[in-house]
């Protein structure tokens, strides 16, 4: 990797040996999760990545939210007089006719569920997007990111481990995080039914996809982190919301915490 290359927004912060904090669909603690208000504030907050999910519509458009429905986070019951209405079957246009923002307070009334252009042009112009994928190909994302010239600007993650390794092979340049414990290996197989705590066996697993960070649950040790450290990978852990579990992950040696309340893991890291 050239001088050029490392100074690219996405594997400056994979190098830093400095902590990350991760805002969780943004700011969602003060604002509706995967909306443009709540990227900005978390933008305004300092977070050195922003987090969001990203799906397809039926018209092909990659739509920033995290459920397969729209039912959660937007006011389809009320405008539709629908319930379970999926994503994949509605239109861009279609969902973005929704209020995505009134759920979560009143103050947000009118707020629409983002393309994910439209959210990469408001985090990108002050942080890193942190991209997870729930659905969709993988020429969708890295589609988008060459048209945009994101590559490397972003980190791109998800629990399909099958997507991330054929998004390696395709972009094998793309910094990319391994969500665990995985929803399918590698090569497409069901993962077995053992602990999720990261170990030796997800670590080995893990360094198929060509990831170069572990996104874990709070299930991590001294001794994981170390190895994944030799491997050259990075342990970032979601979700911590609590300032005792923060402080205790981040004694261990952890090199990100994704949460939802980002100034309090901030504070807890500057403290350290």
């Amino acid at each position: 990797m050239d001088v050029v290359e490392m100074q690219l927004p996405a594997l400056k912060l994979l190098a830093s040996r400095c902590p990350l904090v991760i805002g969780h669909r943004g700011y969602c603690h003060l604002a509706p999760e995967n909306t443009l208000p709540s990227f900005d504030l978390a933008l305004s907050a300092g977070a050195d990545l922003v987090e969001l999910d990203c799906r397809p519509s039926k018209d092909g458009a990659l739509m920033v939210i995290h459920d397969r429905e729209l039912d959660r986070t937007t006011d389809v019951r009320r405008s539709w007089k629908k319930r379970h209405v999926a994503v994949e079957l509605r239109t861009a246009a279609e969902i973005q006719s929704l209020d995505a923002g009134r759920w979560f307070n009143r103050k947000f009334a009118g707020t629409k569920v983002p393309l994910l252009s439209e959210a990469l042009e408001t985090i990108q112009a002050g942080s890193v997007t942190l991209i997870e994928r729930k659905a969709g190909s993988t020429t969708d994302v890295i589609g988008l990111l060459r048209e945009k010239n994101l590559i490397n600007h972003v980190v791109v993650q998800s629990f399909d481990w099958e997507f991330l390794r054929l998004f390696h092979e395709l972009e094998p340049s793309q910094a990319l995080g391994a969500l665990g414990p995985p929803t399918r290996l590698a090569h497409g197989e069901k993962p077995p039914r053992i602990s999720k705590k990261l170990s030796l066996w997800w670590l080995a697993e893990l360094a198929k996809t060509g990831a170069q960070v572990a996104v874990w649950n709070r299930r991590v040790s001294k001794g994981a982190i170390e190895k994944a450290q030799q491997w050259g990978l990075k342990v970032w852990v979601y979700t911590i919301n609590d300032s005792r579990l923060a402080g205790r992950l981040l004694a261990l040696g952890v090199h990100g915490i994704i949460t939802n309340k980002i100034a309090l893991v901030q504070r807890v890291r500057d403290s350290i």
